[in-house]
């Protein structure tokens, strides 16, 4: 069985953010297009339209793989380091609205669910949907399969073969 592991991250949240566009309970809201992500950014975000869906899947597989997560060690995670111009750079948390309103409207979808001091984690609904996209995506990409070599001086190479 194929999971979330077996696949590259990116093509997973990707493929994934497309089928959250899906859900009528996960919506980008108007004002996203004017506010920053977080004080360590410059300008709001570029890419409106895709945004929203993207972090969301983004959300979705860190609580599919990093178990339990809260809104503050997700605003570590997407944070980054400012920069003060002349003076050393410094690391900013992202803004927590953001990811606090994902949270919210996957745990509406019934992907995420609220355990009591600790976060959210993901739903045995939520762990399909990332599982069934997995799937697709290694149904897609080639297959590497590995082969030992010998050589004369006993020394086995693991070598990795597209097929």
């Amino acid at each position: 069985m194929v999971s979330v592991f077996d696949v590259d991250a990116s093509k997973l949240i990707v493929e994934l953010a497309k089928e959250l566009k899906k859900d009528p309970k996960i919506k980008t809201p108007s004002w996203i297009s004017y506010a920053k992500t977080g004080a360590d950014r410059e300008r709001p975000v570029d890419d409106v339209e895709n945004f929203w869906s993207i972090r969301a899947a983004s959300i979705l597989r860190n609580s599919y793989t990093h178990g339990t997560v809260g809104v503050s060690r997700l605003r570590t995670k997407y944070g980054s380091k400012k920069n003060r111009g002349a003076q050393p750079d410094k690391f900013f948390k992202t803004g927590g609205k953001n990811i606090r309103l994902i949270l919210q409207q996957l745990q509406e979808s019934g992907y995420v669910k609220l355990v009591k001091g600790e976060g959210r984690e993901i739903t045995k609904k939520g762990m399909s949907l990332v599982d069934k996209v997995a799937a697709k995506i290694a149904k897609t990409e080639p297959k590497a399969i590995v082969k030992k070599v010998e050589t004369p001086a006993n020394i086995e190479i693991v070598k990795k073969v597209e097929v």
